[in-house]
C-alpha cells in the first residue's frame, strides 16, 4: 500500500466532510475521485499529504513513498526563471550532479588526483543511470505535449498566465514521476490537444494516479476505480466511470427496495406487537419480537442528493433559415493571424461545436459572429435573429446591488420564483445562496450567474464561450440534456468532450486559417480525423500518380446492382432489428417479474433466494444495457441504408 485512509473521520468546526472512512491506494492504480462541488474531494487529498489531520482514525503513508499533489494553490508561486528551467528543476538530484561534476572536473585538471579521479567517474556513473543526459530532451517533449511551442521554452515563467503556469508546474511533477500523483482538476487549464497527450502520458506512467475531475472522458479512458464522496462516506467502485453511473443507479434501486422491504417488515411485526401484547398467552412472543426488532439491523434510506430538474429554454420568435453568414473574414493580432479569406454559414437549427487547440482564435471567431470584434470582410445577420452571448466579460454587466435571485428576476423572463429558484439549483446556487449579493461572489460563481441569464433571455440564438467551466458533472448533465431539446440555434467553444459529444451535431474547427465544418457529432469527427492520419501516412511515402485527363465516359443510366446490394442489407439489418426488439421484449418482462421476487418476503427472508435473485438482476440489467446499445447501431444503420437506398 502507498497511502490511504482507515477509520478516518474529518471534521471543518461542525461540519462532518467525511465519517468512519477507509481507503487504501495501492500500486499502479488509476483512481478517479469524485463528488458533488463542496463535498470535499479537495479535502481527502489534503489529509493524504498531511495538510489537514484527521479527528478520528489514521491516515497512512509508506515512508519511501513520494507524492506529487498539483492543486490550485500552487498558482501562488513566481519567478523570473525560464518556464524549462522551472520544468527542469524536478530533475533536483541530476542538477546537484551536473554542478558536482564540473566542479571536480575543474579540479581535476588542476590536481591530476587519483581520488578525485574515482569520484568524478561515479558521479558520472550516477548520473548516466538517473538518465541525466536525456533530461533536457524528455522535459522539452513533456512541455511540447502541454501545448507549449519551441519558442515559448525561454519565456520567463512570470510572463504566462495562470493556466499555462499550471501547465509548467504539471509538467514539472509529471517529470519527477513520484509513487503517486494526486491530480485536482488537472484539465480545467488544458486545451482538447493537450488534455489527450496528458491522456496518454498517464496511461503509461509508472506510479498510481489520484484524479479530481469533471470530465467525464477523460475519466472513462484513464481510471479503472471510482472512489465516490457522497453523504460523508467512501463508496468504491472497481471500473471506469460509466461503470460507475451504472452500478450507482442499481445500487440506490437495491437498498431503496431492501429499504422498503424491511420497512413492511417492521410494520407487520409492529402489527403483531400491538395486537397481542395484551393477551397472556401471546406475551411472550410479543416480547421476543421486540427484542429481535431491537436488534434487527436497520437498512437505511436513501436517495440521490441531487435531483435531476430540467432546465427549459422559451424562444418567443422563430428566426429565419440563415441565422449568420461569414464571407471573405479575415482577422490579425499584432503577433498571429487568425483568419484569412474565411467563409462559413450558420443555419437554423445548426448546433456547433467550435473546438481546437488554445491560441487558434476560438474565441476571436465566437466574438466575429456575434458582432463584438473587428475584422475585415463580411457578416451578414439573418432574418430576426434574437441572440444571446455567453462569455467571461458578460460577468462586467451583473449588476452588484443585486442578490441572485434578483438579478435573474430582472431578466423580464417572466419565470416564476420557484422556477428560477430550480433554474439556479442545476447551476450549484441551493438555499439561502441565491440571496447572496453579486458583489460577494466569486469569479466562478458570477460566470454561473451570467450563463443563468443566458439561459432564461428567450434567445434563438445562442452564443457560448467555455459554458461548463465552472459546473460540476451533475450540471454539465442538465445543460447538455436542455441544449439538445432547445429549438433555437447555438455555437459554442468547450474542450470538454462530453459535452461537445452531447450537444453538438456540427463541428468547426480553425485550420490553416480557414474553418472548416465537420457535418456530425463529436465520435464521428473523431473517428473521421484518425481515419485521414491514417490514410495521410499511407500515401505519404507513394510518389504522386501521373494523372492522365481520359474523356468523360456516359453516366450509366441505372445503379440497379447497387440498389440490390444495399436492399438485401437492408432487410438483413432488418431482421436483426426484429430479433432484438423480441429479446428486449423479452428480458424486461424477466425483469419486471425479478423486481416482484425481490420485493417479496419469500425472497428477502431466504437469504439463499436473495442473493440468486439479486444476481440474476444485475445480469439482466447487463444484458439489457448491451442489447439496447446494439438496438441504437442497428437501428442507425438502418436509417443510413434506407437514405441511401432512396438517394
Amino acid at each position: 500500500m502507498l497511502a490511504g485512509l482507515t477509520n478516518v473521520t474529518f471534521e471543518f468546526g461542525a461540519r462532518v466532510i467525511v465519517q468512519d472512512a477507509t481507503w487504501h491506494i495501492q500500486p499502479n492504480e488509476r483512481i478517479g475521485l469524485i463528488g458533488y462541488n463542496g463535498t470535499g474531494k479537495s479535502t481527502l487529498l489534503k489529509l493524504l499529504v498531511g495538510q489537514y489531520q484527521c479527528s478520528a482514525g489514521t491516515v497512512e503513508r509508506s515512508r519511501t513513498t513520494t507524492i506529487g499533489y498539483l492543486h490550485q494553490d500552487l498558482l501562488s508561486f513566481d519567478t523570473n526563471d525560464s518556464i524549462l528551467t522551472v520544468a527542469l528543476s524536478a530533475f533536483e538530484r541530476v542538477q546537484q550532479l551536473e554542478k558536482e561534476i564540473e566542479a571536480l572536473g575543474i579540479e581535476l585538471e588542476k590536481t591530476g588526483d587519483e581520488k578525485t579521479l574515482h569520484e568524478y567517474t561515479d558521479k558520472l556513473h550516477e548520473l548516466d543511470t538517473l538518465g541525466g543526459y536525456n533530461i533536457h530532451h524528455k522535459t522539452e517533449e513533456v512541455l511540447q505535449g502541454l501545448g507549449f511551442s519551441n519558442s515559448d521554452l525561454q519565456r520567463p515563467y512570470k510572463e504566462f498566465s495562470g493556466g499555462w503556469r499550471m501547465r509548467v508546474l504539471l509538467a514539472k511533477m509529471i517529470l519527477q514521476q513520484p509513487d503517486l500523483l494526486l491530480l485536482d482538476e488537472p484539465t480545467n487549464h488544458l486545451d482538447l490537444p493537450s488534455i489527450e497527450w496528458l491522456e496518454k502520458y498517464l496511461q503509461h506512467y509508472q506510479g498510481s494516479v489520484v484524479i479530481v475531475s469533471h470530465d467525464k472522458y477523460f475519466l472513462n479512458r484513464m481510471i479503472t476505480k471510482i472512489v465516490e464522496l457522497y453523504q460523508k462516506e467512501l463508496h468504491i467502485y472497481n471500473g471506469n466511470y460509466e461503470y460507475y453511473e451504472k452500478e450507482k443507479v442499481l445500487r440506490i434501486e437495491m437498498q431503496q427496495r431492501a429499504y422498503e422491504n424491511q420497512q413492511d417488515y417492521i410494520r407487520q411485526q409492529e402489527r403483531f406487537i400491538e395486537r397481542f401484547k395484551a393477551k397472556a398467552s401471546k406475551a411472550a412472543q410479543a416480547q421476543s419480537i421486540v427484542k429481535r426488532l431491537d436488534r434487527l439491523d436497520r437498512v437505511e434510506n436513501v436517495e440521490l442528493e441531487r435531483p435531476n430538474i430540467k432546465i427549459n429554454f422559451r424562444i418567443d420568435k422563430t428566426p429565419g433559415k440563415v441565422l449568420v453568414e461569414l464571407d471573405e473574414i479575415s482577422k490579425s493580432f499584432t503577433n498571429a493571424k487568425i483568419l484569412e479569406n474565411a467563409k462559413a454559414e450558420i443555419n437554423r437549427g445548426d448546433k456547433i461545436a467550435l473546438i481546437g487547440a488554445n491560441g487558434k482564435g476560438k474565441s476571436t471567431l465566437l466574438r466575429i459572429v456575434a458582432g463584438t470584434e473587428t475584422f475585415n470582410g463580411n457578416r451578414k445577420w439573418g432574418h430576426n435573429v434574437d441572440e444571446g452571448f455567453y462569455a467571461q466579460h458578460q460577468l462586467e454587466a451583473l449588476n452588484i446591488a443585486n442578490n441572485i435571485l434578483e438579478e435573474l428576476k430582472d431578466c423580464g423572463s417572466q419565470m416564476t420564483e420557484q422556477e428560477l429558484r430550480n433554474l439556479l439549483g442545476c447551476f450549484l446556487f441551493g438555499g439561502d445562496d441565491v440571496d447572496k449579493k453579486i458583489r460577494v461572489l466569486s469569479g466562478g460563481e458570477k460566470a454561473r450567474v451570467a450563463l443563468a441569464k443566458t439561459i432564461i433571455s428567450k434567445a434563438n440564438f445562442l452564443l457560448l464561450d467555455e459554458p461548463t467551466n465552472h459546473l460540476d458533472m451533475h450540471s454539465v448533465e442538465l445543460l447538455a440534456d436542455a441544449l439538445m431539446k432547445y429549438e433555437g440555434t447555438y455555437i459554442f467553444v468547450s474542450h470538454d468532450r462530453y459535452f461537445i459529444s452531447k450537444a453538438a451535431n456540427k463541428i468547426w474547427e480553425i485550420d490553416n486559417y480557414e474553418i472548416k465544418e465537420f457535418d456530425g457529432n463529436y465520435e464521428e469527427w473523431v473517428a473521421w480525423k484518425k481515419r485521414m492520419a491514417e490514410k495521410k501516412i499511407v500515401e505519404e511515402p507513394k510518389a504522386a500518380p501521373v494523372i492522365v485527363k481520359q474523356p468523360e465516359a456516359p453516366k450509366p443510366v441505372s445503379n440497379t446492382p447497387i440498389n440490390k446490394e444495399l436492399k438485401k442489407e437492408l432487410q438483413k439489418q432488418q431482421r436483426l432489428f426484429q430479433q432484438l426488439e423480441e429479446k428486449i421484449a423479452a428480458l424486461n418482462k424477466e425483469k419486471q417479474t425479478l423486481e416482484a421476487n425481490l420485493g417479496h418476503p419469500d425472497t428477502y427472508g431466504d437469504k439463499a433466494k436473495f442473493v440468486a435473485t439479486e444476481t440474476r438482476y444485475k445480469k439482466n440489467a447487463q444484458e439489457l444495457a448491451a442489447l439496447n446499445k446494439e438496438y441504437e447501431v442497428i437501428f442507425e444503420k438502418i436509417m443510413e441504408l434506407e437514405s441511401q437506398s432512396n438517394a
